[in-house]
């Protein structure tokens, strides 16, 4: 008897790649295993849609994508009406019923397999009650780390058992002592959505429904993160936490852009360059900034003097329907004057980036990077040692981790944040002086933060491997999937 897991992923890209590169593992791992990915549609997202497809054509025998059924057009207008807070809330319970009908045609439809439990995303935790309507239990796939999934249980903690209110000092420069941390964290470089007063309820009730969760899936491995991990363990309130990472993408799919420059040639130009000679920019699927910002990248490339490859991206003009960037026709209207003839021998602007592809290139010595936790664990995987520059959600916390936690990573600006949830004001424009002291200091082939991240790069690869720390911690998840479900456990 096979057990059927049904993961509900987020709507993000991020979220959808990584949940699919954890549903291969798992069948992989296991022929006992079939998978249901459940898709839902973003009232406004294009992009999706046609990623899913995408990812559908790589699927393995016993993944299966299945469609939420759309909206009807009230709904739909209801919900794109709402605040971004609002509408995450109501979108997911507009989906409650539509998920139930849908997991209940797949059980009815399988002879040969027994429902062994849903797989969630963190923002699709409210579907922790359609698995209960099933008597079934519910993971959660935690993308982000083990540090930061700390840091949501602490503050939801701090509300419920200490009735404080952690956006009370949002305008501080206080220090606070957080479980999944070893040093203090500064109050500066928490996500500007548990800073903001409005939002960090809708953080400190994702958290609480965490904790129903029969145990936690995160994508991280415990020579990373080991202390966060066993903090989280020592709290009894925790659901079981099983480290399964890195999780990875690693036919850096999934880009959605208008015009792509080949990996070919991409690739034809990181031949041509020295080992570890050139600096890769790039800010993650929705990272992209205004005119000004990308002069003040531009003349700090041109006063390093350093080889870079730059994936450079044109903002959304609507940026509350939260689309992601698009690529340049032409660069020139963006870049200073001459710019790219200057720069022709050392350096490339591109668009979309193949980025596993980019970070494992022998001639990439160092990453300037977001600190999305996806991009984290790719850099780590490839031993690239990273410059942060935070754009938004819980990367300034990341960069934190990366540069004072574990000492793999220099500091561009780690408060950085494009995002405006606390005061409204536009994003800070970083000077060229200041972004070349990060490209310099990631290029330094001597420092130790390089020799640091090497090490890390073995122990992360090692973490994969039969008897390595993710592979057990994976192994041990799926044999209580399986023991369940053959024990009649679940109905």
């Amino acid at each position: 008897m096979r057990a059927e897991l049904i993961f509900i992923p987020a709507l993000g890209v991020g979220h959808l790649v990584s949940a699919f590169e954890f549903a291969k593992l798992l069948v992989c791992r296991d022929e006992r295993i079939s998978i249901s990915i459940l898709i839902m549609k973003y009232p406004t997202d294009s992009s999706k849609g046609s990623l899913a497809q995408n990812l559908k054509k790589e699927a393995p025998e016993r993944i299966a994508f299945v469609d939420i059924p759309e909206l009807d057009e009230t709904t739909r207008t209801e919900l794109m009406s709402l605040p971004r807070k609002s509408f995450f809330t109501s979108f997911m319970e507009s989906q409650r019923a539509l998920v139930k009908d849908v997991v209940t045609t797949i059980t009815k439809q399988s002879e040969s397999a027994k429902l062994g439990g849903f797989v969630i995303d963190m923002f699709c935790a409210s579907m922790i009650d359609v698995a209960k309507e099933f008597n079934v239990p519910s993971y959660v796939y935690f993308t982000s780390g083990a540090a930061f999934l700390s840091l949501k249980f602490y503050v939801q903690n701090l509300k419920d058992n200490e009735s404080k209110e952690i956006s009370e000092y949002k305008d501080s420069d206080d220090d606070l002592s957080i479980p999944g941390f070893i040093n203090p964290v500064p109050v500066k470089v928490l996500p500007s959505v548990i800073r903001s007063k409005e939002w960090s309820t809708f953080i400190i009730a994702i958290a609480r429904r965490l904790r129903e969760a029969k145990a936690i899936l995160v994508n991280t491995f415990w020579e990373l993160e080991s202390h966060a991990i066993k903090s989280l363990a020592d709290d009894e309130n925790t659901p079981l936490i099983y480290h399964i990472g890195p999780i990875i993408n690693f036919k850096s799919g999934g880009a959605t852009t208008d015009k792509k420059m080949s990996e070919e040639e991409i690739v034809c130009w990181l031949d041509c360059q020295p080992p570890l000679s050139v600096v890769y920019l790039c800010f993650g699927s929705m990272g992209s900034f205004d005119p000004e910002q990308v002069t003040e990248i531009a003349q700090a490339l041109e006063l390093s003097g350093q080889r870079f490859l730059w994936s450079l991206r044109r903002p959304s003009q609507e940026k509350e329907k939260m689309q992601p960037p698009t690529d340049y026709e032409d660069f020139n209207e963006v870049l200073p004057e001459g710019f790219l003839e200057r720069t022709s021998g050392i350096g490339k602007v591109i668009g979309w980036a193949p980025q596993v592809t980019v970070l494992s290139h022998p001639s990439v010595g160092g990453f300037v990077s977001h600190c999305g936790w996806n991009s984290t664990l790719e850099s780590v995987w490839c031993g690239v040692p990273m410059a942060t520059w935070p754009l938004s959600a819980e990367q300034q916390l990341n960069a934190f981790q990366l540069v004072k936690e574990l000492g793999i990573a220099t500091e561009i600006k780690m408060d950085y944040r494009k995002d405006n949830l606390i005061n409204n004001e536009a994003a800070e424009v970083l000077t060229a002086d200041v972004i070349e002291r990060g490209i310099r200091c990631v290029m330094d082939g001597e420092s130790e933060i390089r020799s640091k991240m090497k090490e890390m790069k073995d122990k992360c690869r090692e973490a994969t491997l039969e008897a390595g720390s993710s592979y057990t911690s994976l192994g041990q998840f799926i044999d209580s999937i399986i023991d369940n479900v053959q024990d009649g456990g679940f109905n």
